[in-house]
């Protein structure tokens, strides 16, 4: 078979353009050799929504420096032409990460070429819409579930938290941690939340003035073996001071703010562990096992009813929603509707 240019010369994408200060997305219909030069050419199925695609659609955040762009940070794809790499024509390949959609053209397109390492082969078990309703969040909240089992944090060391819980990642996260038999506890500014995330799996939802309250005091009651926080800033700096001895509290998120206002009373008296998450730079051998225990682990059933799918129209119109935190679950882009 020949390469991709022989079969699309061109493509559909979502196309960012900047004219001052501000951006502008529209759909246009592009010519494929204005693609980056990539190894592999990836003829695209599916993207999904992130909050980092909301902060690129707006022209936020200093994540794009040069336009025009293309945006999307995951998708799922088909190998038309893999180049000199190891993939093989008809491969379904992933890629999340490695700045793809920030500094270099993304999913938002029915076309993509990329750098062999920043793909892996799609694994069996999952469809192309389950590996996107995943995406980097779901990838993430994995790898937050790792992290607490590497500290020893198991479904019989009492109650984990997750916050931002009616977000992409909270959500994957606890359907994987009640799954694999966690008590979960939910936090959300949302109440009306409250049945959807006990259909994932949480056992409760508190508030999260209940949880910044925690932060006023450098030791509260011990009530948490672990958790996965999404949020950052005053939410964290209440998490910490309730984590029980030898518990862990993975972080992988900032909505909340960057700064972190708490003290080194829980690491020190309690022997907890903040356990840093970072998905974008995460080497392949990490990468194949966080999307094999997806496939083992994560209840399809649960992931099916957080998801929606929407087209690359609907992708403009939502960055605003995904932005102020107005999103459910987890969004996959069909981008060829």
């Amino acid at each position: 078979m020949e390469g991709v240019t022989a079969i699309m010369a061109e493509f559909q994408a979502i196309l960012l353009e900047k004219s001052g200060e501000i951006v502008s997305p529209s759909i246009q219909t592009l010519d494929a050799s204005r693609l980056p030069d990539g190894e592999v050419t990836v003829r695209v199925l599916y993207s999904t929504l992130n909050y980092k695609d909301g902060l690129v659609l707006k022209g936020q955040g200093g994540l794009v420096r040069n336009y025009p762009h293309i945006p999307g940070i995951d998708l799922i794809g088909i190998v038309d032409d893999p180049g000199s790499s190891t993939f093989s024509v008809g491969d379904r390949v992933i890629s999340t990460g490695w700045r793809v959609g920030e500094v270099w053209w993304g999913g938002y397109a029915t076309l993509a070429k990329l750098k062999s390492e920043w793909l892996v082969k799609a694994p069996e078990g999952l469809s192309d819409i389950q590996c996107m309703a995943i995406g980097t969040a779901g990838f993430t909240a994995m790898q937050c579930v790792l992290a607490l089992e590497a500290n020893g944090v198991v479904p019989n060391s009492g109650e984990v938290l997750v916050t931002g819980a009616g977000g992409g990642v909270g959500s994957v996260a606890i359907s994987i941690l009640a799954g694999l038999g966690y008590e979960v506890i939910a936090v959300s500014g949302r109440p009306q939340l409250e049945g959807y995330l006990k259909d994932i799996g949480a056992k409760n939802l508190i508030t999260r003035e209940e949880i910044s309250e925690l932060g006023k005091r450098p030791l509260q009651s011990e009530r948490f073996a672990g958790a996965v926080d999404t949020v950052g800033g005053e939410i964290l700096a209440g998490v910490l001071p309730a984590i029980k001895y030898k518990g862990a509290a993975a972080i992988c998120g900032l909505a909340g703010g960057a700064g972190l206002k708490t003290t080194v009373i829980p690491f020190i008296l309690r022997g907890i562990t903040m356990a840093g998450i970072d998905s974008v730079m995460a080497p392949a051998e990490e990468r194949t096992k966080v999307w094999s225990r997806l496939a083992m682990d994560l209840p399809k059933d649960k992931l099916d009813a957080t998801t929606s799918i929407v087209g690359l129209q609907d992708a403009i119109k939502m960055a605003d929603e995904i932005l102020a935190g107005q999103v459910r679950g987890r969004t996959v882009i069909d981008v060829n509707a």
